[in-house]
């Protein structure tokens, strides 16, 4: 429980950091701007294709007869639109980071900057920095798509599909989220994808606790959008916990003036 409240403290915290240093703030609306554009023309074209597509896709049920033909297609079509929403809330971050990769890991550097001590930098030229930033969230987001068919046939389950599957759901979101907003510190600090998943393993319900609330509040478009700057901010203040070396005890029978230097 302590770790889903420091998860949840690092979010509230980079909100406030983000608010309160108002350029970078606007700097990190921009690519989360532009990526809602897209998904919200996306996601009203799902919400008027799919009845045709749940029809094309259910044709063994034209001939059944009514309630029975309403029920199955409009069960579907409200799964298949949880669907698209569930995946819109896992991208919309990785596509924002991918599209907004200069000025976040600028924030991300800022953020290290504001809290004193070292700021790593990749030394990567950008076009590097891009590949691994969309390779990496490719990755990431496979991960997703396994989850998320998954949890789309369990939906199916009565009563379990109507409760369970959306409360896994938004923790399945949360936790990839998290994932994808730290990969901008750790990959300034040279950490690969494996070692990044398994630092955030070590600390899941710190993961749980920063990410679940951002992803019940992505559900809100526009506030995904003022959102953004500020869950970098977090997410750095977060790797700075997860990366920090621990301090150097006391070597147990000697006194500190006999300690080797």
């Amino acid at each position: 429980m302590s770790d889903l409240g420091a998860g949840l403290g690092y979010l509230i915290k980079g909100q406030r950091w983000a608010f309160g240093h108002g350029r970078w703030f606007g700097f990190g609306l921009l690519p989360a701007l532009i990526t809602l554009v897209v998904y919200t023309g996306a996601l009203t074209g799902l919400g008027y294709g799919a009845d045709d597509f749940v029809a094309w896709a259910t044709p063994f049920a034209d001939d059944w007869s009514s309630p029975w033909l309403g029920l199955l297609r409009n069960t579907l079509v409200a799964l298949v639109f949880i669907l698209g929403i569930f995946l819109a809330v896992i991208t919309f971050t990785a596509v924002t980071l991918l599209i907004g990769q200069p000025f976040y890991e600028s924030l991300s550097e800022a953020v290290d900057r504001s809290e004193g001590g070292e700021v790593p930098e990749s030394g990567l030229p950008l076009w590097r920095e891009l590949w691994i930033s969309a390779r990496d969230s490719v990755r990431i987001l496979l991960r997703v798509a396994v989850y998320g068919v998954l949890l789309f046939a369990l939906g199916f389950v009565p009563v379990l599909g109507q409760t369970v599957v959306p409360a896994l759901g938004f923790c399945v979101s949360g936790y990839f989220l998290s994932q994808e907003l730290t990969s901008v510190a750790l990959q300034r600090r040279g950490m690969v994808l494996k070692d990044r998943l398994a630092l955030l393993r070590g600390r899941r319900a710190m993961a749980l606790g920063f990410g679940v609330p951002l992803a019940l509040a992505f559900l809100v478009p526009f506030v995904a959008v003022l959102l953004m700057p500020g869950a970098v901010a977090g997410a750095t203040l977060l790797v700075r916990d997860l990366t920090a070396a621990p301090e150097d005890p006391e070597p147990a029978g000697e006194p500190p003036a006999l300690r080797k230097s």
